[in-house]
């Protein structure tokens, strides 16, 4: 499996970005994907999960905000990101969960004005 983010850019506070994490490999539809994200100068965290029957799960901090989901045809996974605050900003990882060192990718960077 190989693992893509794209999506992020600059939003004013209170708005929405999606992120989509593409995915090559045949064994995309069996394997739990997650998206993580680091901060300026902090360490990276987990953000959100979805497994392979759809069943998601959410730091608490994007709780209510985010939605992951999946899309299996197109080997994609979704990160919708609504009412951003300027502590969301932070470069989006997505890859495997549990995280396997050998997919980190560059991930998309979200800046998020005040």
């Amino acid at each position: 499996v190989q693992l893509q983010a794209s999506g992020g850019g600059l939003v004013q506070a209170g708005g929405s970005l999606r992120l989509s994490c593409a995915a090559s490999g045949s064994i995309f539809s069996t394997t739990a994907i997650g998206w993580y994200r680091q901060a300026p100068g902090k360490q990276r965290v987990f953000v959100a999960r979805v497994y392979s029957g759809g069943t998601t799960n959410y730091a608490d901090s994007v709780k209510g905000r985010f939605t992951i989901s999946r899309d299996n045809a197109k080997n994609t996974v979704y990160l919708q990101m609504n009412s951003l605050k300027p502590e969301d900003t932070a470069v989006y990882f997505c890859n495997t969960f549990p995280a396997l060192l050998r997919f980190w990718g560059q991930g998309t960077l979200v800046t998020v004005s005040s």
